[in-house]
């Protein structure tokens, strides 16, 4: 369920906020009744009308990016550096980061402008896997790894229990995976850091089922029919 003001912006209609004055003028109709709240929320089934007009309900897009670092998750910036809207042309919707990866993270983005599915696979009840590549300096014990499975306390509470696989000891770094199902802000970075290791390098390979599979760093693909209609079950 997506804002109706929202819904008539992405349409084309007007701006968000002119879209809000045309609503209190009671110019709009869902499913053959005026509306004049601007709390009032619809869904893809819902017929909007706006002066008897119906309006043409903008097409749901999925994109799955691989992120370089160096860029910023968001549509724009007012310090003018790149954000990952920079790696996707030709998509005339306006889609927006269906969650965060940090400027120095790489890996895995969704972008969507399915306002309902990126509501729930962000929330935290939800539980959904992340799975990144870490790579910190030095060889940490058996312990490091326990606690980061454990779960590490940081200044917003304890984290929950994680899992890590496939650590690999490389020179004077040791790289692993860690999945997290948690979406705190630079949770695997305040992690690491915690327990008296910096992260070198970070990247996200997975969300949920999905991978990076196919897509190389700065490019991006469309989500098929039924990776979509998975993600909404989940």
């Amino acid at each position: 369920m997506e804002r109706l003001q929202k819904v008539m912006a992405h349409a084309g209609v007007a701006s968000r906020r002119k879209s809000e004055d045309i609503i209190k003028q009671g110019r709009v109709k869902v499913n053959g009744s005026v509306v004049r709240e601007l709390g009032v929320k619809v869904s893809t089934e819902d017929t909007i009308e706006v002066d008897g007009q119906k309006i043409n309900r903008e097409k749901k897009v999925y994109v799955l990016l691989n992120k370089p670092s160096g860029c910023i998750t968001t549509v724009n910036d007012p310090r003018g550096r790149n954000t990952v809207l920079d790696y996707i042309q030709g998509i005339k919707e306006r889609i927006y980061p269906v969650g965060r990866l940090d400027y120095d993270t790489s890996g895995l983005l969704l972008l969507s402008n399915d306002g309902d599915l990126t509501y729930k696979l962000t929330h935290p009840s939800h539980e959904i896997d992340k799975i990144y590549q870490v790579e910190i300096p030095g060889h940490p014990s058996p312990g490091f790894f326990k606690q980061l499975e454990k779960g590490v306390k940081l200044e917003d509470g304890l984290t929950a229990p994680a899992s890590v696989q496939d650590v690999i000891k490389k020179g004077n770094s040791t790289t692993f995976i860690l999945t997290i199902h948690e979406g705190r802000n630079r949770q695997v970075r305040r992690m690491c850091s915690q327990l008296d290791y910096q992260v070198i390098a970070l990247k996200r390979i997975g969300f949920a089922f999905l991978n990076l599979d196919g897509v190389s760093e700065g490019s991006y693909r469309f989500l098929s029919n039924r990776e979509v209609n998975r993600l909404k079950k989940i």
